[in-house]
């Protein structure tokens, strides 16, 4: 697969342009209605004070809804400074007041490496925009150093019917073996299944979603 966006590309540029660009319920990824995530997340059962963890959440509704469901302890994350911010406008100040915002590069992580403990790791449609094994790795060492024992990780990524350009990227597609594989033996898979999102366009993109979880 080609691959023009090399370890040098400037993502934080590119998705700060994005976020700046178009209004957020109008780019390719938004999702007015996050069902397969939250259904993943309210299997895992958790108590409302565990620490859930989104990465690059843009502007995500997902976080709005968790702190209607009562969850106290969430922590965003995003490249992009413009797409955290438009979020935190999308939130009341008491809301606001309940969620940890960290602009931070997920494949050069300096602010994320203080995490700790997390219970609940969750990304949608951002891994599968690393397309060098250098980013992938420290993606995977990252979540490996930051999940506690028996926490959760979901990853929902384009499958390998799905995409192979987003937002003018290249893009890495996954399936359920692939992503066991990055994880390594110390996660177990505990469910997985293709979703068919449609786009504010109207146009269809085939997912992955998977749910694993951190058993040694």
């Amino acid at each position: 697969m080609s691959n023009h966006q090399t370890n040098d590309f400037d993502f934080e540029e590119h998705w700060n342009n994005a976020y700046q660009k178009v209004p957020a319920d109008n780019l390719g990824w938004y999702e007015e209605d996050p069902i397969p995530s939250m259904e993943l997340i309210l299997e895992c059962n958790l108590p409302k004070d565990a620490l859930l963890f989104n990465a690059g959440v843009g502007a995500a509704t997902l976080i709005e809804l968790l702190l209607n469901k009562g969850y106290l302890n969430i922590v965003v994350n995003d490249i992009a400074a413009s797409a955290l911010t438009e979020l935190k406008n999308n939130l009341t100040a008491y809301k606001q007041a309940e969620v940890e915002f960290i602009v931070d590069d997920l494949t050069k992580p300096t602010e994320l490496l203080k995490l700790k403990n997390v219970d609940l790791w969750h990304d949608r449609a951002v891994l599968h925009f690393f397309t060098t094994k250098q980013q992938q790795q420290a993606y995977f060492n990252l979540i490996q150093k930051v999940i506690r024992l028996k926490g959760y990780v979901i990853l929902a990524e384009f499958n390998l019917e799905g995409a192979k350009k987003c937002s003018g990227l290249d893009v890495f597609n996954y399936n359920e073996e692939m992503l066991q594989e990055r994880l390594g033996e110390d996660f177990k898979l505990l469910k997985s299944f293709n979703y068919t999102y449609i786009q504010p366009s109207g146009n269809t993109r085939e997912y992955v979603y998977t749910l694993f979880q951190k058993i040694a």
